[in-house]
């Protein structure tokens, strides 16, 4: 963000990216805490697909971003991905 010297603010396109990813991040946290608790199911349906929509818009800004070097990632060494798989299998087994 720049200050210009009326006092006035000035948002670049990064903060503009970035305040976009969290009213996402912020929507779907709201959504995932409704849809359990809707009883009426066309209520439910209706969350649901706006949920998703979220999911697809947080996902384009983050890529948007990425793309342009404003959310850098890293990627992970296979044998973390192999470590987490077979601790995401345990937990589903000790659950089911």
């Amino acid at each position: 963000m720049n200050n210009t010297a009326t006092g006035s603010c000035t948002l670049t396109d990064q903060d503009r990216m970035e305040d976009l990813l969290a009213q996402e991040k912020y929507l779907i946290d709201g959504y995932s805490t409704f849809i359990p608790e809707a009883a009426c199911p066309e209520l439910r349906q209706v969350l649901c697909d706006n949920l998703n929509g979220c999911f697809n818009n947080q996902y384009a800004v983050f890529d948007k971003m990425s793309q342009l070097g404003w959310y850098p990632t890293k990627s992970a060494p296979q044998a973390d991905i192999d470590e987490a798989m077979q601790k995401s299998a345990q937990l589903r087994q000790q659950l089911g």
